[in-house]
């Protein structure tokens, strides 16, 4: 029976991480739907509601309060990186195809390193940065054999991903006391409506005819509201599926998983959008991949050492 529930979160899991991106995509290019501003904020939204539900009526896990002022600055800090770097990536979507999106994602391990370095000045062991000589050279071959390279779209996905890594460094900095430490659902809970706070004036000054054309989309197209409602709903599964399979299966287990979910990505996407592909882009990301499944290695070695 465990067996079953473990495979049952792990499909729920790929289900929720692909399954939102794919929406994201098709929302914002190929139904023309241009606000992904205004997307990130429903994203949000959806989060600071479920958050909310799951840990205050269902209680998945204890709730945790806020102590200090100094904390609430820290956790508020965590959520406007983690608001960009999601901006960022869904603005990326309308000009770039998954498969080239998650290509240049794939290059998170960089960017954590060198952040962890001028942050902390934390130095790894040499096999870890030899291993992120792939990673980044995979991205650069795949970056020169897409057919569908757009240079805006490419520095969005740079800064999503650079964003990413800063939020992982910069939470381990911030909440490492033992006193000021959060459990992963109920910092989304104090993340996401910052977030909201934030992408608020940004939709309105940024894209201020949004929410008319969201109304105008939805009167025109029953369906266009049921996609956002449900794309919402599963910006907030694909962290509720990260905290669950973390905790009944492991840590390393979610890091295998997302090793190979870009690979699983990549095809489906292909297969959907039907976007054009090159043999050199498909070799660049697989030395990508393989650059990444090297790094997790050198760093399970060295926290052992």
């Amino acid at each position: 029976m465990s067996g079953l529930f473990s495979l049952g979160l792990i499909a729920s899991w790929y289900s929720s991480n692909i399954g939102v991106l794919l929406l994201n995509k098709y929302l914002l290019s190929n139904y023309g739907f241009k606000y992904p501003i205004f997307l990130t904020l429903c994203h949000m939204m959806a989060c600071s509601l479920f958050s909310y539900i799951a840990i205050s009526w269902l209680k998945i896990v204890p709730l945790q309060t806020m102590r200090s002022k100094s904390q609430f600055l820290k956790i508020s800090a965590l959520g406007i990186i983690f608001c960009s770097s999601v901006v960022a990536g869904n603005i990326s979507l309308r000009y770039l195809p998954v498969s080239f999106n998650q290509a240049i994602g794939a290059t998170t391990p960089f960017f954590t390193a060198v952040f962890a370095y001028l942050i902390t000045l934390r130095r790894e062991g040499w096999l870890t940065y030899v291993s992120l000589v792939p990673v980044v050279a995979g991205c650069v071959i795949a970056s020169g054999g897409e057919p569908s390279f757009n240079l805006f779209g490419f520095l969005m996905c740079i800064g999503a991903t650079a964003a990413r890594a800063l939020k992982t460094v910069v939470q381990g900095i911030l909440l490492s006391s033992e006193g000021e430490r959060l459990h992963s659902m109920n910092l989304l809970m104090y993340m996401a409506p910052v977030a909201v706070a934030v992408l608020v004036p940004a939709a309105y000054f940024m894209e201020g005819d949004a929410v008319g054309i969201t109304i105008s989309l939805a009167r025109d197209d029953k369906k266009f509201i049921f996609y956002l409602i449900f794309n919402s709903s599963l910006a907030y599964l694909v962290n509720l599926t990260n905290f669950l399979v973390t905790k009944h299966t492991s840590a390393l287990t979610l890091q295998v998983l997302g090793n190979a979910k870009g690979a699983v990505a990549v095809v489906i996407s292909i297969l959907i959008f039907r976007n054009p592909v090159s043999v050199t882009g498909i070799f660049g990301y697989s030395i990508t991949v393989a650059g990444v499944v090297l790094y997790n290695e050198a760093k399970k070695r060295s926290r052992n050492d």
